[in-house]
């Protein structure tokens, strides 16, 4: 009886694959989520003072003993003009120090996290002070009442970025040969419909985004989108390895470097930049900005967004099919060609008995 090897059957390089290629994927993989969220620290984080100067010096000298760098302190004179600032999305929230205590403003709707971080400075700045000092906090962007914490918010930027990867798989790879006019057609209603999806869901069903629902509608596609555009044209120029390229940028990258859970001045600085840099990062930003600040801060992520959509559809449009398109063409073609030559050649009854003769 001969016992074969059974590790003889698998070619060298499937094997390869297994064994390494795929640990390696996964590692990488956790490491992309996980150590961002491990390095969650205060950077630079845009606040506002109110006081007097000694008041707002103080203030701001408490701020950097408690976390070095972590915040950059601007001071405004009155809290009129601080929650203007926050309104507009130019700082976080804002510290109002005075006799009666500490006041803490800040806007939940810009991020959980960083309200969180302002309500224990404020409780450093107080406890830090000469004499006994009341703390108090003012929410003045609060996010939904249906979501409280934003986890229904920051959990959909993923099955967005997803979408925007399947529309892609669909749209290039679907095996019917389509001209680049169509699949720009098919590209934008897609991302729109996938859009409408989420907003659906995440307002209609869970009121998570409680305003400006055209807006936040178009905000949602045009993230979709430009995750779908980008994806979509890596798939035109290099061919399938291209949707693998695209689902590693966005889901990969994009998504854990995006600072929907947190912010991005939370991140590390280069991880932060990253993020804002591409479409999950853009599109959370954005969204925050159409859903609870009446557009405030949104022209930079929209900018970003339009970029990635626009260079991912000239791609798309430059009108070469992908390699699965092409090959199922070819086949068909080939097929064709084949019938053809088969149908016109005749051979004679009596030749044919002579042949087998």
């Amino acid at each position: 009886m001969i016992v074969r090897n059974p590790l003889a059957v698998v070619p060298w390089r499937q094997a390869v694959v297994t064994v390494v290629g795929l640990p390696l994927v996964v590692t990488l993989a956790v490491l992309a989520y996980a150590w961002p969220a491990a390095r969650i620290a205060p950077r630079h984080v845009p606040v506002g003072v109110v006081g007097t100067a000694a008041a707002a010096r103080g203030a701001a000298e408490g701020l950097h003993r408690g976390a070095p760098g972590g915040f950059d302190v601007h001071r405004y004179p009155d809290q009129a003009a601080a929650r203007s600032a926050i309104e507009h999305r130019d700082v976080y929230g804002a510290f109002v120090v005075g006799p009666g205590g500490v006041t803490v403003l800040q806007a939940s709707a810009a991020g959980p996290s960083v309200a969180q971080l302002l309500d224990a400075s404020g409780s450093r700045l107080a406890a830090s002070a000469a004499a006994p000092a009341a703390v108090r906090t003012v929410d003045v962007v609060p996010v939904s009442a249906h979501d409280p914490r934003g986890l229904v918010f920051s959990s959909a930027l993923l099955p967005l970025t997803i979408c925007g990867v399947l529309v892609a798989l669909v749209v290039t790879m679907s095996g019917a040969v389509m001209p680049g006019r169509r699949r720009l057609v098919a590209l934008v209603t897609a991302s729109a419909a996938g859009g409408l999806a989420a907003l659906l869901v995440a307002q209609g069903f869970l009121g998570a985004l409680p305003h400006e629902h055209a807006a936040t509608w178009a905000g949602l596609a045009l993230t979709v989108l430009a995750v779908a555009a980008p994806t979509a044209g890596l798939v035109t120029l290099v061919g399938r390895a291209g949707l693998g390229m695209g689902a590693v940028l966005m889901v990969f990258v994009g998504n854990p470097f995006s600072g929907s859970t947190s912010a991005p001045e939370l991140l590390p600085t280069a991880v932060g930049d990253i993020g804002r840099w591409l479409p999950p990062g853009a599109g959370a930003n954005l969204l925050r900005g159409t859903a609870y600040f009446g557009g405030s801060g949104s022209a930079g992520p929209l900018a970003v967004l339009a970029v990635w959509i626009v260079l991912g559809l000239a791609a798309v449009a430059s009108g070469r099919p992908s390699p699965a398109d092409l090959g199922d063409h070819l086949v068909a073609e080939g097929g064709g060609q084949a019938l053809s030559r088969a149908s016109l050649t005749v051979v004679p009854a009596s030749e044919a008995r002579v042949r087998r003769l």
